[in-house]
């Protein structure tokens, strides 16, 4: 027999009204598993969400298909792995397909063997998370549950949208704008311009037939084809460089810059953190990382840039987006930078954390496309515009395959495009594992693009195979490209050594023969003495959050003994 669900779900049901709170739903059956697990939940989200249990995988099922039917919102899936007849896993995989963006919470006993069920399930992208029993609720269930309720809300429509976009259809510049505001945190809503909800936002502003980017802001503002600046500013993020002597300078707000940032603005030290564009850098794209130490489920790229850069700032760091760095150079003890506008900033220490960008493809008719179908990482802004069409993902290494596994939740197929032979090389276990579980994504390897079609948005892709010499024309609907690096050192030449292709040399690596101190260069520090490099800009860097995070960490220890 289920377990009656609570007041307000009976309510519900029984006046067969929808309501929008999400629905977390368990299955278990063990009866005193329920009883305890609703009245945790009931204390912490009984305010904001609507609790159902059944007590076996058929009812469990049949109320799933029903709420389905209904368009229901279920959010959370809580399921016991022991359940008669089958497996909690098992189950899940039936629920998913009927409330596929809903997060699995899968309950579990104790047991740190690699033969636990849990492993290969997590690794193969068939759960979300899992919940030991007994539980302690303030350690396991209420920040998991309090976590996915966040992501579920994230990666559908509705709530507060603090901005309202409207622009033409396939605009580069718009889905510039869009990926900001995603990496930002920012909730938006979007509406073509040939849409009804499009004339009637400009028509609200009294813009009416406007083809640039409009943004509305909630409180009424207008911003008319905004620059990053406007944007950033109308979020409250700091354009502006205000004072301009510190400690340490920071260029780049990526993982390596804004671990920096923190340690040391925490240690006492003047700090300021220039970005070219807003924090996060090629991190600040990935749906979910899960190698980062601590973080049990993984975490949202930007979720890691936002936290960080709170952090930093509530330690005093003064963090200026939408800065670019233009020059680099010494006056006397002084390191003097100067940003795009001309204005400069002087500090004692300067840390190189400006991270790479992903190589161009060089296809003049895709590059064309950019923004319209076309798309250099940015998989999070643009994956709900995937729905129901086939996409391409170019790339082998850990983002690409972490956008794959984020775009198949919406779009009907993804299709990885792989120059080498295998995705060992460059690709994390757990993603191969994860990528080849997923019915909607498949690999293609010794392939690559060579051309695109489409007059104002991407319609289809050329595919070499490159041991036939074959070229074969494939529809695309978009195509996400994350092949390689290439370093934003291109402003540094002439101030710091760099290798040939332009990250930057540091430690051992610097040319003595013109190093100017009697003491060798420290660890991080590169051919200019009191400038450091930190991250993927440095030459042999490992290209990994938690290393960039390190080199963050490790070159404030040098910065103390620099000024010392």
């Amino acid at each position: 027999m289920p377990t009656a669900p609570p007041q307000a779900v009976r309510a519900r049901e029984e006046a067969g009204a929808a309501d929008a709170s999400p629905i977390i739903f368990l299955v278990s059956s063990d009866a005193s598993v329920l009883d305890v697990l609703e009245s945790d939940l009931e204390r912490r989200f009984g305010n904001d969400t609507l609790l159902v249990a059944e007590a076996g995988p058929a009812a469990g099922l049949a109320h799933l298909a029903s709420l389905a039917d209904d368009r229901e919102p279920v959010a959370l899936l809580i399921v016991d792995q022991e359940l008669p007849g089958t497996t909690g896993i098992e189950f899940l995989a039936q629920a998913h397909a009927l409330h596929p963006l809903a997060k699995r919470i899968l309950l579990v006993e104790r047991d740190y063997t690699t033969a636990n069920p849990t492993v290969p399930a997590m690794t193969l992208g068939q759960i979300d998370y899992h919940l030991v029993k007994p539980w302690v609720p303030d350690l396991g269930l209420y920040p998991a549950v309090s976590e996915f309720l966040a992501s579920w809300a994230r990666s559908g429509p509705g709530g507060f949208s603090m901005f309202r976009i409207a622009a033409p259809r396939g605009s580069a510049r718009a889905h510039e704008i869009r990926d900001l505001l995603t990496r930002f945190n920012t909730p938006y809503e979007f509406y073509s311009t040939g849409s009804m909800e499009g004339a009637a936002l400009l028509h609200e502003v009294g813009l009416t037939g406007s083809r640039v980017p409009t943004v509305v802001r909630h409180d009424g503002r207008v911003l008319v084809d905004p620059s990053d600046s406007d944007l950033i500013e109308s979020v409250g993020g700091e354009t502006r460089l205000g004072v301009t002597t510190y400690d340490v300078a920071i260029v780049g707000a990526g993982p390596a810059g804004l671990s920096a940032a923190v340690y040391a603005a925490s240690e006492g030290l003047d700090t300021i953190v220039l970005e070219r564009q807003i924090s996060g850098g090629q991190a600040g794209s990935s749906s979910r990382i899960r190698n980062v130490p601590g973080f049990t489920w993984g975490i949202d790229g930007r979720e890691l840039a936002y936290r960080t850069c709170e952090q930093a700032w509530l330690f005093g760091a003064n963090l200026v987006f939408a800065q670019e760095a233009v020059s680099l150079r010494s006056s006397g003890d002084e390191r003097i930078l100067r940003v795009a506008d001309g204005r400069e900033i002087s500090a004692r220490t300067v840390v190189l954390a400006g991270g790479a960008s992903w190589r161009r493809l060089g296809i003049p008719r895709l590059e064309a496309l950019i923004g319209a179908g076309v798309f250099y990482g940015a998989a999070t802004s643009e994956a709900r515009a995937t729905v129901g069409k086939h996409v391409y993902v170019v790339g082998a290494g850990n983002a690409a395959g972490q956008a794959a596994s984020h775009l198949a939740r919406y779009a009907d197929e993804v299709t990885m495009l792989v120059r080498g032979d295998s995705l060992a090389k460059s690709m994390s276990e757990y993603l191969i594992a994860e990528l080849a579980a997923l019915p909607n994504v498949s690999v293609r390897l010794g392939v690559e693009v060579v051309d695109g079609e489409g007059e104002h948005e991407l319609t289809a892709i050329a595919v070499l195979d490159r041991s036939t010499g074959a070229v074969e024309r494939v529809p695309a609907a978009a195509l996400f490209v994350m092949i390689g690096a290439e370093p934003h050192t291109d402003w540094l030449d002439g101030a710091v050594e760099r290798d040939e292709r332009g990250f930057i040399l540091t430690g051992e690596d610097v040319d003595r023969s013109g190093w100017p101190l009697e003491r060798p260069p420290m660890l991080l520090e590169t051919s200019l003495p009191g400038v450091f490099a930190a991250g993927d800009a440095r030459h042999g860097s490992i290209k990994r959050v938690t290393t960039a995070m390190g080199d963050g960490a490790t070159v404030v220890q040098l910065i103390h003994q620099r000024l010392a």
